[in-house]
């Protein structure tokens, strides 16, 4: 039986929050007015996709009868991600996180304040999984897996759901360390995992989570055992990144000078650039090139989602930059 042609390249599964971000250089606790966005890691790798030209997708939930609810659909719309799996419900509320940039030598500081959000609820009868079975990729990422077993069925029906229907999953390990242990994490990942065919993991995660260090080859060779279907992107932050493919590591090709304005997304923006290459039939060098020139262009962005279009991308991936600076 033929598969009927996919309604979209990407279908994102994942919570979308408010971002609330004190004025750099200030403190949180010293700021009188918050910067307010939109942000969720499924949700900005959709969104960058769409910006890009692909057809995303992106299931979650949100309340109903709700300005900021409100605010989030026409946003990820005008971005052009289809949200009418984004279920609405009544009387509940949406997840916050408030930002502090720091100065150097003071880190970015993260407070979550999510708990019984709308989309923490989420069980698998309450999805519609269409869009699942209609999709030529389902992107997940650990983040939603962390935040309860509710969520680990999600994830695990989401999973199913793609392999009847022959789509492959692609998974961002983001490991938050405020929402499970690394055992937790290690244990649940190692389940889904042989899954997987796209895996996204950064170097600090695989040593955390999986207990994995030393050379990026040794590393992705570990990480292969554990996901063997997979082609895998380990990033290494100023390192870069390096991807095993059936043809072999690949490492950028190109490194450019970044203007740090904003960090917060980059990875997402990562793997958005790679799974766009990868679906518009662009091979691993050039995936990985992508991949690199998003996140770099992402980091010059104030916000979750690169805010970038296809002819930008396509000229920045043009030029010949030497160095690169996160």
């Amino acid at each position: 039986m033929t598969r009927p042609a996919p309604q979209y390249d990407l279908v994102g599964l994942g919570e979308v929050m408010l971002r609330l971000a004190a004025t750099p250089p200030q403190r949180l606790e010293q700021a009188s007015v918050l910067d307010v966005q939109i942000g969720g890691t499924e949700a900005n790798v959709a969104a960058a996709c769409a910006r890009l030209g692909l057809r995303t997708a992106l299931i979650s939930a949100l309340p109903s009868e709700h300005a900021w609810g409100d605010r989030t659909i026409h946003e990820l719309c005008g971005h052009g991600v289809d949200c009418r799996g984004v279920l609405r419900r009544p009387g509940q509320r949406m997840g916050l996180y408030f930002i502090e940039y720091g100065m150097a030598p003071r880190p970015v500081r993260v407070l979550y304040d999510r708990r019984d959000s709308a989309f923490s609820r989420l069980v698998p009868d309450d999805v519609d999984w269409t869009p699942v079975r209609s999709a030529r990729v389902v992107h997940i990422t650990g983040v939603t897996a962390a935040l309860g077993n509710n969520l680990r069925e999600v994830v695990r029906r989401a999973i199913d759901e793609a392999a009847t229907a022959g789509v492959p999953v692609s998974l961002d390990v983001n490991y938050r360390a405020r929402l499970w242990s690394p055992k937790e994490a290690r244990d649940f990942l190692g389940e889904i995992l042989p899954r997987v065919q796209y895996l996204f993991v950064g170097g600090d995660d695989a040593a955390t989570v999986f207990e994995l260090e030393g050379a990026p080859e040794r590393v992705l060779a570990e990480l292969h055992r554990l996901a063997p279907a997979a082609t895998i992107a380990l990033t290494l932050g100023e390192a870069g990144s390096a991807v095993l493919t059936t043809v072999g590591v690949s490492r950028p090709s190109r490194q450019y000078t970044v203007s740090v304005v904003d960090r917060v997304g980059a990875g997402d923006a990562y793997a958005a650039g790679f799974l766009w290459a990868t679906l518009i039939g662009r091979g691993p060098q050039q995936a990985v090139d992508a991949a690199t020139a998003l996140a770099a262009l992402k980091c010059t962005i104030w916000g979750d989602v690169p805010v970038v279009t296809r002819a930008e991308l396509e000229e920045l991936l043009a030029t010949d930059s030497t160095e690169i600076r996160r």
